[in-house]
């Protein structure tokens, strides 16, 4: 992470350059000064980073860094307050402006005097920094190996790796291992280390890696990381350019031009008749065996610990190598158990047991029953990632032994601050702070001043801001006060200069005040289901705005249904040529005036239109066709009967991933078929004449369907070979529908099926029991007969045809909300 806040700073420094600041002598040269003396750390930081954990020095170290860096930023941002003020126009503002400049410049004076201490800081450091240098590039080289001898390793998967010392019974695979890459022949072998993750092969690969015998044997190493994001030319390349700088030859010419075929050759061509090899270390046992069959090489394959192995790995890193205590022994095992002989898990679990307290065994139960059925199973953490159909993640449960490891990482790091408990200490300068449920958690006259974000999740106090933090928080750079019992836009926001992300999102507030101008760089501001419904002229004065999103849903009770609410948008929305997200604007006013504004924003991404009328789809599809960033649309019509008229596009955006139509359509629209992007479709209130699935049916990417009153006939036929990677459908309210079909070969993907208010639906359709990977069956509001027939105690039943379906629901909101579970595997 200090990496990361120093490469911030760096690229906070350049606009003091570029931008013919006015510095005072004094701080330019502090700057400059400062800024060398970071970029010069920065490359040694990615492997400090790393060694956090196991060298105490290397880790005072990275803080002090850390913290350097974030006064430094403090100061700038300071500087850059003293160059923000517009101070008007005519006589008085000459007069302020004036003022100003004199105040300024014994403000210049501070900050240079500020650098100074900052800078005399960085030069103590910078001793420190030469001689971890110096220490690290000693252990790179190692002390058994020849002095011609080359290395090159990427450290910045090294944090990931377990001690030696946290696995037990390593040495006999490392022996192993090593003798297979000292013997054999000539030409290139490729060692593979296959096994599920958390066995530690990367840690048995690190520890042949360094053996004195390999260093010995090898006078040319790498040791190189494939993240999962690699690309792959970019990774041969860089191979290539390791390679040749540890034998201490030029790359040759024209590499960065090669395909990858050309690289590949280049690399063999290099690797082979040298004895060289390689090892490989994969979760993936065909991938292990494959590659080491082409070289003649040979595959370790990983196991799970045995018990006692388990067990002694437990006790040593929970106990410090002493035997568990008698009273802690069952509740232990039962923790291990859990833990399935993965060295990782066993590590990770231990790190947690070392603080409870040996005393209470209800803390130690706790950890147990937090583990819950998680770890059991296939020894996988599953549902961790909630998404949707597309793939797009809207939240991750973190699990709780992970959640206290990085808890205690933030912590130590001054990442965030929680303030969910009393009594928890808080450190000198709080960056960020999340504050859960109640005020009263926060520390009494704490300092806001280095404060940049501010999160308040179920907070019942109105929070005034001013009161909260009397001594002011003028550097804050994100603001979320979702879900606050606000009633009123706090005008304590107007003078926060570096305000990027706003969002007021579930509060009471009903109007936006003229000084949101002020905000000169605000990104986003998120009004969701707040009460405002229409926004100030002074908004076209944020030049920087990405996200405007003001809308809200009014459910019917049904539970299924919902009116959504937008706001009045300006006539020269136009002129926020940055924005990137736009919803939703009701579209009803100034006779498409406002819809022709839309093509001006080429940025866009999301769009959301509501109250469209028939009169102005062409000046609609007119923008849409300008849009050509378009990743999601959606459009709703005035009135359920309205028709939306987009028939004039024939360019439509062709990176179009979400499209949402509530409207009457006289067709369909003729140029969705060709959307290979889309990924999601809702259509509602269609009422077409003619089946749409022969038109969609062949959408090559298509995942998630959705269509709700949009076909008047009494049979849908989902066609073999059609739809091909869809995973979810939902279809409702086809009053007159009474029989869908799914041939042999259609929706070979479907995982779920949602069927609601189909009045005149007979039977489940017929085909579904083809569906073999439909996991979730949801009927809503289905006739009685229907639902009957797939009980498996009734006679002549359709029991068979969702029998292989492991979760069947009915539900029924007519009688009090009922849902019942017909069946869940």
């Amino acid at each position: 992470m200090a990496e990361s806040a120093v490469k911030f700073l760096l690229d906070k420094v350049a606009p003091f350059f570029e931008n013919d600041l006015q510095l005072l002598g004094g701080v330019r040269e502090e700057i400059v000064y400062l800024r060398g003396e970071l970029e010069r750390m920065t490359a040694f930081l990615r492997v400090a980073d790393a060694f956090e954990e196991s060298d105490e020095e290397v880790k005072v170290w990275v803080r002090q860094v850390r913290d350097i860096a974030h006064d430094s930023e403090d100061v700038l941002d300071e500087f850059t307050l003293l160059h923000a003020h517009d101070h008007g126009k005519g006589l008085y503002s000459s007069i302020h402006r004036f003022s100003c400049c004199i105040k300024n410049m014994k403000s210049q004076y501070r900050i240079s005097a500020e650098l100074q201490g900052i800078n005399s800081r960085i030069r103590k450091i910078s001793e420190v920094h030469r001689r971890l240098r110096h220490k690290f590039n000693m252990a790179e080289q190692g002390s058994g190996s020849s002095t011609a001898g080359q290395t090159w390793e990427d450290h910045r998967s090294d944090a990931l790796l377990l001690e030696k010392t946290d696995i037990v019974g390593i040495d006999e695979p490392i022996k192993q291992v090593v003798g297979w890459l000292v013997t054999g022949g000539s030409g290139r072998e490729v060692v593979s280390v296959a096994g599920m993750g958390g066995l530690g092969k990367t840690t048995l690969a690190k520890q042949v890696y360094d053996a004195a015998e390999v260093k010995k044997y090898f006078k040319v190493r790498a040791w190189i990381t494939v993240t999962q994001s690699f690309k792959l030319g970019e990774l041969l390349v860089d191979m290539i350019q390791q390679l040749h700088k540890a034998i201490r030859r030029p790359v040759p010419e024209g590499t960065n031009n090669m395909n990858n075929n050309q690289l590949k050759t280049m690399i063999k061509a290099f690797l082979q008749k040298r004895s060289s090899r390689v090892i490989l270390t994969t979760r993936k046992a065909d991938v292990a065996s494959t590659t080491s069959k082409e070289s003649g090489g040979r595959v370790f394959n990983l196991e799970p610990l045995p018990q006692l192995e388990s067990w002694e790995l437990l006790c040593k890193k929970t106990f410090q190598g002493n035997s568990c205590p008698p009273h802690l022994e069952e509740v232990s095992k039962s923790i291990l158990r859990k833990c399935e002989g993965l060295p990782l898990a066993i590590v990770a679990v231990s790190g947690v047991l070392a603080t409870k307290d040996k005393s209470r065994i209800d803390e130690w139960d706790m950890v147990g029953h937090s583990l819950g059925a998680e770890m059991e199973g296939n020894g996988k953490l599953k549902d961790l990632k909630k998404t949707t159909t597309e793939g797009r993640v809207k939240s991750f449960r973190v699990h709780y032994l992970f959640r206290e490891i990085i808890s205690s990482k933030i912590r130590d790091q001054n990442f965030v601050t929680v303030a969910k408990e009393q009594n928890i200490p808080w450190p000198n300068k709080v960056r960020r702070l999340s504050m859960h449920t109640s005020l009263q958690y926060l520390q009494k006259n704490m300092s806001a001043s280095q404060l940049r974000s501010l999160f308040m999740f179920g907070v019942t106090e109105n929070p005034l801001l001013q009161t909260i933090f009397p001594g002011g928080f003028r550097l804050l750079n994100v603001l979320d006060l979702q879900s606050s019992p606000l009633n009123v836009f706090p005008v304590d926001v107007v003078n926060l200069f570096f305000l990027k992300y706003l969002s007021l999102k579930g509060t009471r507030v009903k109007t936006i005040p003229r000084f949101i101008g002020k905000l000169q760089n605000l990104e986003t501001l998120d009004l969701k289901h707040s009460l405002v419904t229409e926004l100030p002229v002074e908004i076209l004065k944020l030049q920087h705005l990405r996200h405007l999103l003001v809308y809200r849903y009014e459910f019917i009770p049904n539970g299924f249904l919902h009116s959504k609410y937008g706001f009045k948008v300006l006539s020269n929305i136009g002129a926020l040529t940055c924005l990137q997200k736009l919803c939703f604007i009701k579209a009803n006013q100034d006779g498409g005036a406002i819809l022709r504004e839309l093509g001006k924003l080429i940025q866009l991404r999301r769009l959301g239109i509501v109250h469209m009328r028939k009169q102005d789809g062409k000046a609609l599809c007119s923008s849409i066709e300008k849009l050509t960033k378009l990743h999601a649309l959606s459009i709703t019509s005035v009135e359920e009967d309205e028709i939306i008229d987009l028939q004039h596009i024939s360019s439509p955006p062709l990176l179009l991933q979400r499209l949402y139509l509530r409207g009457r359509l006289d067709t369909l629209p003729h140029w969705i078929p060709s959307l290979h992007s889309l990924v999601k479709l809702h259509l509602k209130w269609s009422r077409l004449k003619d089946n749409p699935l022969v038109f969609l049916q062949y959408l090559p990417i298509l995942l998630h369907l959705e269509l709700s009153q949009v076909f008047e006939g009494d049979t849908l036929c989902f066609e073999a070979g059609g739809f091909k990677k869809l995973k979810h459908l939902g279809i409702g309210e086809f009053d007159e529908l009474r029989c869908i079909e799914v041939q042999v070969g259609a929706m070979p993907s479907i995982e779920k099926l949602s069927i609601r208010h189909c009045k005149s639906l007979e039977k489940v359709p017929s085909g579904i029991e083809h569906l073999n990977k439909l996991k979730v069956l949801e009927l809503f509001n289905m006739p009685e007969n229907l639902v009957k027939k797939l009980s498996p105690h009734e006679q002549g039943n359709d029991y068979w045809k969702v029998a292989h379906v492991p979760e069947v629901y009915f539900t029924n909101l007519r009688e009090s909300q009922r849902r019942s579970t017909l069946w869940r595997v």
